[in-house]
Order: C-alpha cells, then structure tokens, then sequence
C-alpha cells in the first residue's frame, strides 16, 4: 500500500492533467481555477484513495470520488472564509478577498455542483450508495457550520456541544473520505464502517490540534497569525477548557485582555492558559481520540503491516507542529 506523500502527489497530477471548469466566464472559473491550485496537503483525497487501496486496486472510480471530496472541500473554504471574513488561506489571500464577496459565493457554488459531476462519472453500480454517504455528510458539515456560527453568540459552550460542532463541521468528511475509498475498494460493511470511525475520531483529533497550534504552535510558516482565534474571539478548544477550569478572578482578567491590543490580547491569553494547563487539557484529549481512531483502524480486518500507512498518516497529521 502506498504512503500518503505518494498519494498526495498522484492525486497532484490528476488534478493538473484534469481540467474540471471551463475557460468562460474567466471572472468565474480563474477563482476555482486559483483554489485548486493553491496547493494544501489532499487529506482528503489522500485518505479516499489510500483506504481504497486498502481493498482493491486504485480505479477511476475512486480518483473521481477523491476528486469530488476536494472540490466540495474547498467549496466550504471558499464560504467559510467569506462568513469568518478572513484575508488568507494558505498564507494567500482568501477568494472573496481578491476577486469579491459575489465571486466567492458564486465560485464556492458552482465548485461543489463540479463535485457533484465528479460523482456522476462513478459506476452506476455503487453510486447510490456513494451518493447516500456523500449527501449525509455534506448537510452535516452546513449543519456544523451553523452551529459554528450559533455558538458565536454563546458563552456558555460546553466540551459536549463544542465536540458535536467540530465533528459535523470538520471530521465527517475526513470520515466520509476513508468510508467512500473503502466501499469503492469493495470493502464489507464492517470494515467500511470501521474506515469511517476511524476517519471521525481522527477529524476531531486534526481539529482539536489545530485549535491548540493556534497558540501552542509554530503559526509563523503556515501563513496564519499566532493566536488568530483568540484575536477573533473564536470559541474553540482552549476557551471551552478555559470556562471549565477557570474562577472569577481569571475569567476577569481574561475578559480585560479581550480589550488589549492584538499582540498583548494574545500574549497574556496565552499566558492565562498555561496557568491554568490548558495545554496539557487540550494535549490529553488530543490523544484520547487519536487513541480512538486508532482502536477503530486495528478493528479492520487487514494484517497489521497494510494498515501501517494510515496508521503512519495519523500519527504523522498529529504530531504537526504548524
């Protein structure tokens, strides 16, 4: 089976020897066009091809699926990023940055209806069940979002909501990507079922990393701000550890930095959390559902050495350091 860097690069060729929009309108389709390009690690693509592989050889079939997975991705980016009002992505500016709010929501549009025709070219033979999979877990990610977008206006956001929130927003599609890989690779039920959870607790395990890089991290070569969530008053991890472990006087002086200037706003809020051992809150529940993805991939009935990759894969996506 092959490693993740060598899926990564091949689905990089597919993707440059495949052109999926057309040349007009220029002002529409040279947005997808940027975004596609714009590089990004294709982890979910990646994960699609490699538990495909897992089972079965490497079809058309399973390309177009991995294919369809990074364009509905990067269509919630393109959203996403209008809705957070966000510069960059990938250290470049975001697409309704450069071209325009009204492009971004027309690029993000017609992005996903190209996923959708990606999915169209699969055997008829699986695409309802493909299709089922795909559906389900594209309404979860729009109802992640809006609970995202909910929990905003909220201060009381408990680990228990904020975990239900990342796994719709972010981790079903990791999930969805391995579960459609395995079903196209001819996987049983079982073992298809064990790729998504595998996938699921793996996602909430990439987010909850990404919220503690956000200041624990080397932000600084990602093209992100050190501290951008506590900047934007972002509820993420570290906020919902921090009002279960905090007492008056420190959610005082966490509501008096939220005055600061950004870099001192940061600096000092970061300074709180390492009182309190947020890191070390955050680090241990990191692990707990890294533990759990892992439980889940011993599960599939593969010998120990095919499934060194993924296991390679998660190890590797949650030990980043950026």
């Amino acid at each position: 089976m092959q490693q993740f860097q060598e899926l990564s690069v091949q689905f990089e060729h597919y993707l440059k020897e495949h052109s999926f929009f057309p040349a007009l309108p220029e002002n529409l389709y040279q947005p997808c066009r940027s975004v596609v390009a714009s590089g990004g690690k294709h982890v979910r693509p990646a994960l699609c091809l490699m538990s495909g592989e897992l089972f079965g050889k490497l079809s058309e079939d399973v390309f177009h699926a991995a294919a369809a997975l990074e364009l509905f991705h990067n269509f919630t980016l393109i959203h996403d990023d209008i809705m957070d009002h966000a510069p960059l992505r990938r250290g470049k500016p975001t697409i309704h940055s450069e071209y325009g709010v009204a492009t971004g929501i027309l690029a993000g549009d017609v992005m996903n209806i190209y996923a959708y025709e990606q999915l169209s070219k699969i055997n008829t033979a699986c695409l309802p069940k493909i299709l089922k999979i795909f559906n389900k877990t594209a309404i979860e990610v729009c109802e992640g979002q809006q609970l995202d977008m909910d929990y905003e206006a909220e201060d009381d956001i408990n680990l228990d909501k904020y975990l239900e929130m990342i796994s719709l927003k972010t981790s079903v599609l990791l999930a969805a990507s391995a579960q459609i890989g395995a079903v196209l690779g001819g996987a049983d039920e079982e073992d298809a079922l064990n790729c998504y959870r595998f996938g699921k607790n793996l996602g909430i395990a990439f987010q909850l990393q990404d919220d503690y890089l956000d200041a624990f991290g080397a932000k600084k070569q990602t093209g992100k701000l050190l501290g951008g969530d506590i900047i934007s008053n972002k509820k993420t991890l570290l906020y919902v550890g921090f009002k279960e472990l905090t007492d008056d006087k420190q959610n005082d002086l966490y509501n008096h930095y939220a005055t600061l200037a950004p870099e001192e706003k940061v600096s000092k809020t970061i300074m709180l959390y390492k009182d309190l051992k947020i890191d070390e809150y955050a680090k241990k529940l990191i692990a707990s559902y890294s533990d759990q993805a892992l439980a889940y991939l011993n599960k599939i009935k593969k010998p120990a050495e095919q499934l060194s990759a993924l296991r390679e894969l998660a190890v590797a996506l949650l030990n980043r350091t950026c």
